[in-house]
């Protein structure tokens, strides 16, 4: 068995996280409203087997996922921008949640990390401006790393090809 993450290392991990995210917030007025997103971070090859994951992510990763589903309701004009941005809330209380909770490897939590940094950007995104519907897809294509790089039953590893 692996070492577990250490309890200094998540924090500073978060820290990075939310940094970068704040500085998106930051950008000028003109930058938001170009409808550019940031790129997604660079993809992670595939690991020969994919990471362990334990209940915290699984139950986690869960809810983001429900909520990230969700958002397709908003983007057919099924659900108001209120209830967009509280799903982004949700997304962004889910992410913290991992942080705090989840217990991974090294390398597996940099893996992981990749991700909910993409969903945070996203969730915080659409909070900013709801009426940008172009924050939700980087959304999903940052899921859809989550069954290649972790072995969670709840997930399919064919479905990270999947187009939701």
């Amino acid at each position: 068995m692996k070492p577990a993450m250490t309890t200094f290392t998540m924090p500073l991990l978060l820290l990075a996280a939310i940094v970068a995210t704040t500085a998106m917030a930051s950008l000028p007025a003109q930058a938001q409203h170009s409808h550019q997103h940031p790129a997604p971070a660079v993809a992670q090859a595939t690991p020969a087997q994919r990471w362990a994951t334990d209940a915290p992510l699984r139950a986690g990763m869960a809810k983001i996922r429900t909520a990230v589903d969700a958002l397709q309701h908003y983007e057919r004009g099924h659900m108001g921008p209120e209830q967009a941005v509280e799903l982004a809330t949700q997304i962004q209380q889910q992410i913290a949640y991992l942080v705090a909770n989840c217990k991974l490897e090294p390398q597996a939590d940099a893996a992981l990390h990749v991700i909910i940094a993409q969903l945070g950007a996203g969730a915080q995104a659409l909070k900013d401006n709801p009426a940008d519907l172009g924050a939700i897809p980087p959304m999903r294509q940052a899921l859809q790393h989550y069954p290649r790089q972790f072995n969670d039953p709840g997930w399919a590893a064919d479905e990270a090809e999947e187009t939701r």
